[in-house]
């Protein structure tokens, strides 16, 4: 039997990633009960209007949980990590909300040290295929990558590692 599904904290860019990785964010819905996106989050994916990559998957995932107000961030946050990240972890910590989704590894350090699980878009292609989501991780680290989503040599090797 399957634990029960957690819920997320998202940064921007995972939004992006994974919807260059897979063309949408069904994969959030599938392994997520509920996805939180801060407002800060949602400004960030909007900001470049209807051009933006993937605002269009954005909009339409009407089952994500976008926050209608701005948190107020711990100027610790405010003054270590872009508005995006800081307002991530400190939605997570406002919500008692365990696990967080960044990318960027400034933003991955600092959650961990304000006590929270961190994951990041690889992460989450793993464990989505882990779990049956049907995903070539091959194929989606291309797709990322043809999206300009930059990935450490590290990051490819581990992910193709744990798929052979």
């Amino acid at each position: 039997m399957r634990e029960p599904k957690p819920v997320l904290v998202t940064n921007t860019t995972p939004l992006i990633a994974l919807t260059a990785a897979t063309g949408n964010l069904d994969i959030l819905n599938y392994l997520y009960a509920r996805v939180v996106v801060p407002l800060e989050v949602a400004e960030e994916v909007r900001v470049g209007g209807k051009q933006s990559f993937g605002l269009d998957v954005f909009n339409g995932a009407e089952w994500l949980d976008i926050q209608m107000a701005e948190v107020s961030l711990q100027p610790f946050l405010r003054n270590s990590l872009d508005r995006g990240e800081a307002s991530v972890i400190q939605t997570a910590m406002n919500m008692g909300l365990p696990l967080a989704c960044i990318d960027e590894a400034a933003g991955r350090r600092v959650a961990r040290l304000c006590g929270l699980d961190v994951t990041g878009s690889v992460g989450i292609l793993l464990k989505a295929r882990q779990l049956g989501f049907e995903v070539s991780i091959a194929q989606a680290l291309q797709r990322m990558q043809n999206q300009g989503i930059w990935l450490s040599d590290q990051v490819v090797k581990f992910a193709l590692a744990q798929v052979d």
